[in-house]
């Protein structure tokens, strides 16, 4: 068994902070070299390695900037700002500069292994070390005095390394594979949605109507928040934010009522919500449908119910909602003082296409059955990133050690 020791970060690496970027010389799109901003890990592909930037640089520029060029290699974060409780750790793919928002670690290569040393970050909240001022911030001394649990050997720190790389390979692959089914849903969704393309057997014509003749709207309750988290169940804003169909095991929350507010505010199969209010206008008019009983559920005052008054399959018309043009129209009808707001008269003034009953059950069952492929997949990828916390916990506390591969004879 090889020994391991706590280690001060700052004994086996060095950090370094990031240099200033005037405005003037950002956008270039191609360079010798990527200059990293902190938005820059948000691009996709950058969820471990960063493999892309917004901004490229070159050698004769950094010169003129005065700005470090950061080894390949090395783990970068963000140093100031509220980004640092986003706790995102990087690595780079090659020599780069970053901005002075942004701090990096650059490994002692003969006493740590980088990737290794990812994983030893990863794990470890740096937020808790920062200063908690108006403007959140990390210093070079507390982070050159975190404690790392370092083995001796190189060789267990590559194979820990090897095996939780095993397993960022495999979420990975999930998060591909996620996003490819969703692409093809959205594309199924546009074709069947919209009528461009017909189910089989299906040839009425689509009548447009106001979203008024459909629902009938109904703002939600408010409650102080000691009558949260006991009582009756609640339909959330993130129940209705997480799909456009909400399960009865979905609902979790609780508030206590009385039996009046639980009629008042009743929340019923079948029954549509959208979301009222919020900082961003991408996230208003967003709809859910319940589809499971939910014995006396009621709804929150940060969404707006809408109950049929009319023949409609709520599930179709909550997939609907979900739709470019549709979604145009509740942007451009919602309201904005400090928070982007929508109401039941504005959502009533949105008009959609319905076709006969029956091929709105049709669509709906074609849908659903695309969901339930898209639920398997994000099952799997919770289940993945699971195993892959119990792995770090084990691995990375000596709790478990790997046995070393023998050589082949």
């Amino acid at each position: 068994m090889t020994v391991a020791s706590n280690r001060p970060a700052g004994d086996v690496g060095y950090f370094k902070g990031g240099s200033g970027f005037p405005t003037r010389f950002q956008g270039v799109k191609s360079g010798e070299l990527p200059f990293f901003k902190v938005s820059d890990m948000n691009l996709p592909g950058n969820e471990i390695f960063m493999c892309r930037a917004n901004n490229y640089i070159s050698e004769s520029v950094r010169k003129q900037l005065g700005a470090t060029r950061i080894p390949a290699g090395a783990i970068i974060f963000a140093k100031v700002g509220a980004a640092v409780f986003l706790e995102r750790k990087r690595i780079l793919t090659q020599d780069s500069c970053i901005d002075n928002n942004m701090a990096a670690y650059v490994v002692d290569t003969e006493q740590l292994d980088g990737r290794f040393a990812h994983y030893l970050l990863t794990d470890l909240r740096l937020s808790s070390l920062a200063a908690t001022t108006a403007l959140p911030s990390l210093n070079s001394g507390q982070l050159r005095s975190i404690s790392l649990r370092v083995p001796t050997s190189l060789d267990e720190q590559r194979r820990i390394a090897g095996a939780l790389a095993d397993a960022d390979d495999l979420i990975e692959l999930l998060g591909r594979q996620i996003a490819k089914k969703r692409s093809i849903k959205q594309g199924v969704m546009q074709e069947l949605l919209t009528g461009r393309v017909r189910l089989p057997g299906y040839s009425e014509a689509w009548i447009e109507q106001p979203v008024s003749e459909l629902l009938e709207f109904k703002n939600g309750l408010n409650k102080a928040s000691q009558f949260f988290g006991h009582g009756t169940p609640i339909v959330n804003f993130m129940d209705v934010m997480r799909a456009p169909v909400i399960t009865a095991n979905r609902v979790k929350g609780l508030v206590s009522l009385s039996r009046d507010e639980i009629s008042r505010f009743s929340a019923r199969r079948g029954d549509m919500f959208f979301t009222r209010t919020s900082e961003s206008v991408d996230e208003i008019g967003t709809a859910a449908v319940l589809v499971g009983d939910v014995r006396d559920a009621v709804f929150s005052g940060f969404v707006l119910r809408g109950r049929p008054i009319a023949p409609v399959n709520t599930t179709f018309l909550a997939y609907q909602f979900q739709l470019p043009s549709v979604r145009r129209q509740v942007v451009a009808t919602a309201s904005y003082t400090t928070r982007a707001l929508t109401n039941g008269g504005s959502l009533g003034r949105v008009r959609v296409r319905v076709p006969s009953s029956d091929e709105q059950a049709a669509i709906v069952a074609v849908l659903a059955d695309t969901d339930v492929e898209l639920a398997a997949l994000e099952r799997r990828l919770r289940t993945a990133r699971a195993i892959k916390k119990g792995m770090m916990q084990q691995l990375l506390t000596g709790r478990t050690h790997l046995a070393r591969k023998e050589a082949a004879s």
